[in-house]
């Protein structure tokens, strides 16, 4: 885990819907202002984690993509 984050998802080698699923889960225990990293393999998060987080009134605090996997930083809402 960084500095930058509460807690870390890592969804590595999952493929859709499989990564959003556990995201849904992983968020919940995550306390509503804090940031949950999360690591993804699947380009189709790209598109999938900005929803999540739209729908569901999270942040998306940043994406990058480095070494061939996504990484997320979500601070999660009220």
């Amino acid at each position: 885990m960084t500095a930058e984050c509460d807690a870390e998802l890592d969804t590595s080698g999952l493929f859709c819907p499989e990564p959003v699923m556990m995201l849904h889960n992983r968020i919940n225990d995550v306390a509503p202002g804090k940031i949950l990293r999360v690591v993804a393999t699947d380009p189709s998060t790209t598109r999938d984690i900005p929803r999540f987080c739209q729908f569901l009134g999270h942040e998306l605090v940043s994406q990058v993509e480095r070494d061939d996997r996504f990484i997320y930083l979500i601070r999660r809402g009220d």
